[in-house]
């Protein structure tokens, strides 16, 4: 049986340089190996792991080696390909199996041959999609349930149905691919691991509502997912699955690649249309809706790039197998980029219903050492913030909305004892601030104004008064705010404030930060008793602020400190104490 050997090179780097030496090194050993059973190798750059040096997957055993050296490569040719031994220290392990839908290709499959998406199954939804109706496509996403995994959780038949009854001379297809969660990568790895299955999506969904033509609207910065859909484009036209009459049927469409400067609020629906129709990324009052008057107010069909990754798969195995991954309110699987405080970082792909202790603990290794868990944030800049005593919570639409929080396109940030929760919240409160096109005044001056108000809570300047205006500013935004930005933007402010309030008081009535984030709540001090009287302290202080010698001692001068806790950091003695 052929084993397929994916190999990453675990680097933020968009070049593929690197990805082709350690081939080429791996294959040069390979061939002075003189196995006995076919070895076939594929590069890849998405294997769902990341910071983790080298790695490489091989199947059909589904088997994960990481941080690879030189040394290695002979090792896991003689000791897993030839006598089929498992090498522990390069292993990594998961309690609970992850299910691939989406990312089935990514890894397995060269991006950039066709031939190999199509061996596994590529295009096939295309083909069973052309050889019924276009109701009979629809009907069989309604099967499977499917809701936009772009955050809103709309049912995918429904959005496409609106778009299907109307009468237009054109129809358009877009796929949000302008991901601008901080931390979020979940497009940018589909779109450069499996760039076909977005593609047949967006075709199929063109059958589905009678449009000729289909864009890609992906951020500027992903230069190498840019570069392989318009190479998959490219294959596509030559095998007449996308042009004029594809595959012999009437069925006519074409796409093309746009490219959105970064501006986060184009995310939003009606604000990525006025930025493709060369007009300013802000939004518009909504109805109508884009599957009525969308792009050139002609109906569109908006889907990101997991929902549109989904589609071939329910038209290849039908929407009621895919009906039975996840949960009775939300089925199928769905793609999370888990980030913070864990020992794996990276994509995880789980069915709907998973817990999110399952996703931190037992796919992700859990915490470093010593470090204690306080909560998940989910959904991004928008999404809430979940205490670890709901841990076991499905994760679902539903369940999350009821938490506080989000879904959102997938972003998950890990967040332990050494965090603070209120400096997190006025992070994410300035990005939606920094990013809000300011059309509305809701969104303009309630972020600007709850923004000032969190300055002053980690400042050590602010009031019980305070924690009313911005529970009153909160609920103004969410109610009056045009788009999902400026009504979303307070879920972090919100849901700290109702599992951490103790950390707010804190900050404001003890002018006291916990977790020693907040600097201009710290002082710091030296223990004379605990004090060694080395000096590392005073050599390392960028502001000259601690004086003395080692026969009379050391202080701190607090009118010169900068709170940079260079000397807490330095000390072995625990002689600098910080309050």
């Amino acid at each position: 049986m052929n084993e397929t050997i994916v190999l990453l090179r675990n680097t933020s780097s968009d070049k593929n340089e690197d990805t082709n030496e350690f081939y080429q090194r791996f294959k040069d050993t390979l061939n002075q190996s003189n196995l006995t059973k076919p070895v076939s190798l594929v590069r890849a750059l998405d294997l769902g792991i990341y910071h983790k040096g080298n790695a490489i997957r091989i199947y059909p055993e589904d088997i994960v080696y990481t941080n690879i050296t030189d040394d290695d490569i002979k090792r896991i040719i003689t000791t897993t390909l030839k006598q089929g031994k498992i090498l522990k220290d390069l292993k990594i392990t998961s309690k609970v199996k992850q299910v691939r839908i989406v990312l089935r290709n990514c890894g397995r499959i060269d991006p950039e041959n066709i031939e190999e998406y199509k061996m596994r199954e590529g295009y096939k939804g295309l083909k069973n999609a052309l050889n019924g109706s276009a109701k009979q496509t629809i009907e069989e996403l309604q099967k499977s349930k499917l809701r936009g995994r772009g955050g809103g959780g709309f049912p995918t038949w429904r959005k496409w149905t609106f778009a299907q009854q109307q009468e237009a001379d054109q129809k358009f297809v877009i796929c949000n691919a302008d991901e601008g969660d901080p931390g979020a990568y979940m497009d940018r790895s589909l779109l450069e691991g499996d760039p076909h299955s977005v593609l047949e999506g967006i075709i199929i969904a063109g059958y589905a509502i009678g449009a000729s033509k289909g864009l890609f609207y992906i951020r500027a910065e992903y230069p190498l997912a840019i570069k392989r859909v318009n190479h998959a484009i490219e294959e596509a036209k030559k095998q007449g699955f996308l042009g004029k009459n594809i595959l012999g049927s009437s069925f006519s469409f074409d796409v093309e690649v746009r490219l959105g400067a970064g501006a986060f609020v184009c995310g939003e629906e009606t604000a990525l249309i006025a930025s493709l129709e060369g007009k300013r990324g802000t939004p518009r009052p909504r109805p109508p809706y884009p599957s009525v008057s969308g792009l050139w107010g002609k109906p569109t069909v908006i889907n990101n790039v997991e929902t549109l990754a989904n589609i071939p798969y329910i038209l290849t195995h039908g929407g009621s197998h895919y009906a039975t991954m996840g949960t009775e309110d939300s089925s199928g699987t769905k793609v999370f980029a888990v980030t913070g405080k864990v020992h794996h970082s990276g994509l995880v792909e789980v069915p709907m219903g998973t817990t999110l202790r399952q996703i931190v603990f037992d796919i992700c290794g859990g915490l470093p050492i010593g470090r204690q868990i306080k909560a998940v944030q989910t959904g991004g800049p928008s999404g809430g913030v979940i205490p670890e005593k709901y841990l076991d919570t499905p994760v679902e639409y539903g369940t999350l909305q009821k938490l506080g929080s989000i879904m959102g396109s997938g972003g998950m940030i890990v967040i332990d004892d050494q965090d603070c929760v209120v400096d997190l919240a006025k992070f994410y409160l300035k990005f939606c601030v920094d990013e809000s096109c300011g059309k509305c005044a809701p969104c303009r001056l309630g972020g600007y104004q709850m923004l000032r108000i969190l300055e002053k809570i980690t400042q050590g300047n602010a009031s019980d008064e305070d924690l009313e205006k911005l529970s009153s500013i909160s609920k103004a935004m969410s109610r009056a705010s045009l788009c999902g930005l400026g009504q979303t933007a307070p879920n972090p402010v919100v849901s700290t404030m109702k599992y951490f309030l103790s950390e707010y008081a804190d900050h404001i009535q003890n002018h006291h930060c916990a977790a020693g984030v907040c600097k201009s709540l710290m002082n710091y001090e030296i223990i004379q008793e605990n004090c060694r009287r080395c000096g590392v302290c005073q050599r390392v202080c960028p502001a000259n602020a601690i004086t003395g010698d080692r026969d009379h001692g050391y202080r701190i001068d607090l009118t010169k400190c900068t709170k940079c806790g260079s000397c807490y950091e330095a000390c072995k003695f625990d002689a600098i104490g910080r309050d």
